[in-house]
C-alpha cells in the first residue's frame, strides 16, 4: 500500500498507526495520504527498517508485532512462531534476569522456550512453557530495577572469545546477491578457506530463496558469522560507495554484529577507497533471524575495487575474530576525507536499551 491508495486495508494501516501515537488527518479516513505516509516514514525510521513510505510486506508485518503488548496473549513455543513486541519484552526481561533467551529479535523460538522453563524451574512453578498469567506475574514481580548487560550480550561476548585468531575451522556463512555480488562471495569463500575457515555460500546461481530460509540454513550449519554481500559494479562515476549493515531493532543492537560491520566498513572505505555511506542498524529478516554475528555490504563501486574486496573483507572478519584492527590494505591510496552524512543511529547511544520497562 502507498500514496494514493484507498480502502479498508488503508483503514487498517491508520488505526494500527494511530494506536502507535502516530497522527493522521482524520480527512485522510480510508486514503493513503500525506499524514499517512508521514506517519508510516516515522514508524519505518522507529523500527530501523527500510524508509519508503510504503507498506509492504515487511513493514506490514512490523506493524502487526507493533501491535502486541505482553500479557495480551499466551505465548509458548509452537510452529509458525509467535512474534511481536511482547515477545521482544520477554526476552529482554528473561536476558537481564539471567535467562539465556538468545537475541531479542521478537520471535518465540527454542531459546526463548528454554530461558522460560529455566525461569519457571527457578521460581518453583510448573515447567510447561507457557507465558500465561502465573508466569508473567512472577516475571513483573522480579523484573530488573534498569538497564544492564543481559545474558544475550554476555553470550555473544562469550561466542566471539571462543573464535580462534587464526579463523581455524571457524564455519562463516557467505550470502551473495546476483551477478558480480556471486563472483564477489566465491572469491571471498576461497580467501577465508586459505585462512583455514570452513566458509559456505548460502546461495548458488540460479537458485531462489528467502531471506528466513538462508537465516535458517546458516542456523542449521552452525556458522558463527555470516557476511551478506550485495554489488553493483555498474554504478555511475561518483557514485561508488558502501553501506554496511548490521542488526537493530527499536532498543536493541546487535554488539557484535556492529563491532564486525565498523571493522569490514572502515577497511571497505579508508583502505579501499569505497565511499563512505554509512554503517547502520537495521531490522531486515536475514539478520534478524540469524543466531550469529551478521552483517550485509551494499556496494557500488568501480570494478577494480570490487575485485579487491574479498582479501579486505577476509582481514576484517580475521581482525574480528582476533579482537584486533585489520592490517593496512596495499595497492590503493585512501580516499580524501569528505563531508558527509553520519548515521544519527551509530553513536554511543545505541546501547541497549531496558525492555523490561514494557513490561
Amino acid at each position: 500500500m502507498q500514496r494514493g491508495d484507498r480502502g479498508d486495508a488503508v483503514r487498517d494501516i491508520q488505526v494500527r498507526l494511530a494506536s502507535l501515537g502516530y497522527s493522521i488527518d482524520p480527512a485522510e479516513h480510508g486514503g493513503f495520504g500525506s499524514t499517512t505516509e508521514r506517519a508510516v516514514r516515522a514508524f519505518q525510521e522507529r523500527r530501523r527498517l527500510l524508509i519508503d513510505g510504503v507498506v509492504g510486506d515487511h513493514t506490514w508485518s512490523e506493524l502487526v508485532e507493533a501491535g502486541y503488548l505482553l500479557g495480551a496473549r499466551i505465548l509458548y513455543l509452537r510452529y509458525p512462531s509467535f512474534r511481536g513486541d511482547d515477545v521482544r519484552a520477554l526476552q529482554a526481561a528473561m536476558n537481564l534476569l539471567g535467562f539465556d533467551a538468545g537475541k531479542e529479535d521478537g520471535i518465540f523460538g527454542p531459546r526463548t522456550d528454554r530461558a522460560v522453563i529455566e525461569f519457571q524451574r527457578n521460581v518453583g512453578l510448573p515447567t510447561d512453557g507457557i507465558v500465561g498469567v502465573t508466569t508473567l506475574a512472577a516475571v513483573r514481580r522480579l523484573r530488573p530495577a534498569g538497564p544492564g548487560p543481559g545474558r544475550a550480550e554476555v553470550r555473544e561476548a562469550e561466542a566471539l572469545r571462543r573464535l580462534s585468531a587464526s579463523l581455524e575451522g571457524a564455519r562463516i556463512a557467505i550470502d551473495p546477491g546476483p551477478g558480480a555480488a556471486l563472483d564477489l562471495g566465491r572469491q571471498l569463500v576461497a580467501e577465508l578457506a586459505g585462512r583455514g575457515a570452513a566458509p559456505f555460500l548460502l546461495g548458488t546461481e540460479g537458485t531462489t530463496t528467502s531471506d528466513s530460509d538462508r537465516a535458517n540454513a546458516a542456523n542449521q550449519a552452525g556458522a558463527e558469522i555470516l557476511v551478506g554481500v550485495h554489488v553493483d559494479a555498474g554504478g555511475a562515476p561518483g557514485t561508488d560507495g558502501v553501506t554496511t549493515i548490521y542488526y537493530g531493532r527499536e532498543g536493541w543492537i546487535s554488539q557484535a554484529g556492529r563491532r564486525l560491520a565498523e571493522l569490514i566498513h572502515r577497511e571497505l572505505t579508508s583502505g579501499l577507497g569505497l565511499g563512505d555511506l554509512g554503517t547502520y542498524p537495521r531490522s531486515v529478516p536475514l539478520l534478524r533471524e540469524t543466531r550469529m554475528p551478521a552483517v550485509l555490504i551494499e556496494t557500488t563501486g568501480p570494478e577494480r575495487l570490487v575485485t579487491s574486496m574479498p582479501r579486505a573483507i577476509a582481514d576484517s572478519i580475521e581482525a574480528f575474530a582476533g579482537g584486533r584492527a585489520p592490517p593496512p590494505s596495499a595497492g590503493v591510496s585512501p580516499p580524501v576525507s569528505q563531508e558527509g552524512e553520519q548515521s544519527p543511529e551509530g553513536n554511543a547511544e545505541d546501547q541497549r536499551l531496558p525492555g523490561a520497562q514494557d513490561l
